[in-house]
């Protein structure tokens, strides 16, 4: 069976999900993470596993499920430290973020299968970079090198598999969750999830504050009764 790897961030108010302030204060950029973190540990806990691994960056938190083992992430940049989660695995492993709490069982299934089609799987994201990334064979020098963080991200660890000759099969392209018009796309799409659920809350939250703001507005404006008003006439106001 596979080792299904989940790397992510404990989401602490300011250290995650910054690109979403604004509009989300950095607390509420939080419980958006949070949500899509514990989103997505509950897709992987329902999928049939040889291990269920977190690797992450800080504390685990009551948002992680029991099945988990949790390891701390390498040092070094984004591609170091996905090649040192593969690197500690042996058998296939399927690596996933946290990113896209609209992830289902079903996307992952076919990453997940012993067929002997494919070498490797490749989750493309709809802002050039990648979702997932699933390996036989894991190899850390099939993703050390490769630029992170980049529109090319995709295409570039895509060519690092091809280069090595692997049969890879794609998976569905997904959104990340990076900005605010990230998250509500996403939302509509994961009804039903914690993250749908927060997003919702949240943005309730800041309509209903900005409706209060405009009427405080409109009210402070409102000349008081019987004051005159420039350019217009009051009866009696004249002496």
């Amino acid at each position: 069976m596979t080792t299904v790897l989940v790397i992510a961030k404990e989401p602490v108010p300011g250290r995650v999900k910054t690109r979403l302030t604004p509009p989300f204060t950095p607390a509420e950029a939080a419980r958006l993470a949070e949500a899509a973190l514990a989103d997505t540990l509950d897709v992987v806990a329902r999928v049939p596993a040889r291990r269920r691994v977190l690797v992450l960056a800080g504390r685990p938190g009551p948002w992680l499920p029991p099945g988990f083992e949790v390891t701390a992430q390498a040092g070094g940049g984004l591609d170091a430290r996905i090649a040192a989660a593969f690197a500690a695995c042996t058998g296939p492993a399927l690596l996933i973020g946290m990113d896209t709490p609209q992830v289902t069982p079903g996307l992952l299934e076919p990453a997940l299968r012993q067929g002997e089609e494919h070498d490797a799987w490749f989750g493309p994201a709809a802002d050039g970079g990648f979702w997932a990334l699933g390996l036989r064979a894991p190899d850390p020098a099939l993703v050390l090198g490769v630029p992170m963080s980049t529109p090319d991200t995709g295409a570039a660890q895509y060519a690092r598999l091809r280069a090595a000759g692997l049969r890879v099969g794609e998976l569905p392209v997904l959104r990340d969750v990076d900005t605010a018009e990230d998250a509500g796309h996403v939302a509509a799409l994961a009804r039903g999830t914690r993250f749908a659920s927060v997003h919702a809350e949240l943005t309730a939250v800041r309509m209903a504050a900005q409706v209060a703001a405009t009427g405080a507005a409109v009210v402070a404006g409102r000349p008081r009764p019987g004051a005159a008003v420039p350019g217009v006439s009051v009866p009696g106001a004249a002496g």
